[in-house]
């Protein structure tokens, strides 16, 4: 039984940082890429990163690319994303995913477990 748990969020002014972590629980972590999806009321879930198996590739949407980073710790089945120049319109509920794949996918339909969400509000 694969759990992810999300921590971090919270509320910071435009331009500053956060950072949202992602505790998986279950076996073979190191088997999964980990995606993190931010949704806000009445729009869809919106690809923010992912990472896959051992760190070694990660991808990120367009929106957030060279200001978010995400990493990865096989070692304590933990998952980052670092976010900087933090903007209103990144405010969101943050939710990370996990699917037992080689590559990594873009779409939350591939990805079979999700976390509770996590608030991050960034005020102008």
């Amino acid at each position: 039984q694969v759990q992810l748990v999300e921590s971090g969020g919270g509320l910071v002014q435009a331009g500053g940082s956060l950072g949202v972590s992602c505790l998986f629980s279950g076996r073979s972590f190191g088997m999964y890429a980990i995606g993190w999806f931010r949704q806000t009321p009445g729009k869809e879930r919106e690809f923010v990163a992912a990472i896959n198996w051992n760190g070694g590739n990660t991808f990120y949407g367009d929106s957030v690319k060279g200001r978010f980073t995400i990493t990865r710790d096989n070692a304590k089945n933990m998952v980052y994303l670092q976010m900087n120049s933090l903007k209103p319109e990144d405010t969101a509920v943050y939710y990370c995913a996990a699917y037992k794949g080689a590559v990594i996918e873009l779409s939350p339909d591939y990805y079979d477990y999700w976390g509770q969400g996590t608030q991050v509000t960034v005020s102008s």
